[in-house]
């Protein structure tokens, strides 16, 4: 009988190294805590570099996984560590042994109202990333519906790179998402002045460089170097955005009619509960601390538990992907060890 891999998570990472397992004949189980399948995904509209709607994705992702049990909508109580596994008491009472453990846990966005002076949740007209993503997917947000929009700013780094805010880790993916969702702006507002602050652009992927240089060239998007230092409403309703032009020594004032703060990359706190449970070893950053940052990405401290996507750290979601893969083939070999 096979032995069970417990895949803690069912974001895009769980669900490719699930549908991986199943190639290889193992028995995924997924246990998620939301009511569906795709994590942060699932809440997004496009993808960057290609713009591909990251729907796509996730309906390539969702047929690979008839086969696996998966339990949505719950949680787990406790992890226990024995000599031929791991046991978990999951929200709902149940049990699970399995002789393998996947953390595909993943990352929170770091909280917007906590950088009181960008003014999320005090003026009408500041969002966050996420919740331009729902309003892409949606339609509704009363921020942003029925009114035009002339002038739009986006923040870089909310949360990220920030020693006061804890957290002095770059999150990877705010300069690119910033990017995309800056051409979704101006693809339904053409007219709209869009500007990006930024602290330094971090463009590594492939096809990155040629996106941004694409935003400024074929979008007209303007990128100011600098810092946000203060955001006030006006009397008619918009905001306003106090910064200095770092390149060009320049104090800046821009006057939008939307703000949109790039919330960065968080660990998960849960995963990090659970990690210490069964004696995981915990970077200083909050993530999961791999075996070695380099041929032990997917690797941990303990015998059969094994890690993929952003739970060890900011990720992008080819390598993600990747990870999953990755991971999935190693439990395979490990199972097959055990016999």
């Amino acid at each position: 009988m096979k032995e069970n891999v417990i895949i803690l998570g069912g974001g895009i990472a769980g669900m490719e190294a699930a549908r991986q397992l199943l190639l290889l004949g193992e028995r995924p189980v997924i246990v998620e805590r939301a009511d569906h399948l795709g994590g942060h995904v699932a809440d997004w509209h496009r993808l960057f570099p290609d713009k591909s709607p990251a729907e796509d994705l996730l309906e390539g992702l969702r047929p690979g996984l008839e086969g696996a049990e998966i339990h949505l909508g719950t949680t787990v109580s406790s992890l226990n560590a024995l000599k031929d596994g791991y046991n978990l008491t999951l929200s709902d009472g149940s049990k699970l042994h399995g002789r393998a453990l996947l953390f595909a846990t993943g990352f929170e966005l770091f909280a917007a109202e906590r950088k009181e002076e960008y003014g999320y949740g005090i003026y009408n007209q500041v969002i966050t990333n996420r919740d331009l993503e729902r309003w892409f997917n949606t339609g509704k947000d009363s921020r942003l519906s029925g009114r035009p929009l002339s002038k739009i700013g986006f923040v870089h780094c909310v949360g990220s790179r920030d020693l006061k805010a804890g957290n002095p880790q770059c999150s990877k993916v705010c300069c690119m998402t910033a990017i995309k969702q800056a051409i979704e702006l101006k693809e339904r507002f053409p007219f709209a002045e869009v500007y990006c602050f930024y602290m330094d652009l971090r463009l590594f992927g492939k096809k990155y460089e040629d996106f941004y240089i694409g935003a400024q060239r074929d979008w007209g998007i303007h990128f100011i170097r600098g810092r946000v230092s203060e955001v006030a409403e006006t009397l008619d309703g918009r905001v306003v955005v106090k910064a200095e032009d770092t390149l060009s020594g320049r104090p800046l004032k821009v006057s939008l009619d939307l703000l949109v703060l790039m919330a960065g990359m968080l660990p998960n706190p849960s995963a990090t509960a659970l990690a210490r449970q069964i004696r995981l070893d915990v970077d200083d950053d909050g993530f999961l601390r791999s075996r070695d940052n380099l041929a032990g990405i997917i690797a941990s401290n303990r015998p059969g538990v094994f890690y993929a996507g952003a739970c060890t750290g900011t990720k992008t979601v080819p390598e993600t992907l990747a990870e999953a893969r990755s991971a999935a083939l190693a439990i395979h070999n490990y199972l097959q060890d055990a016999k």
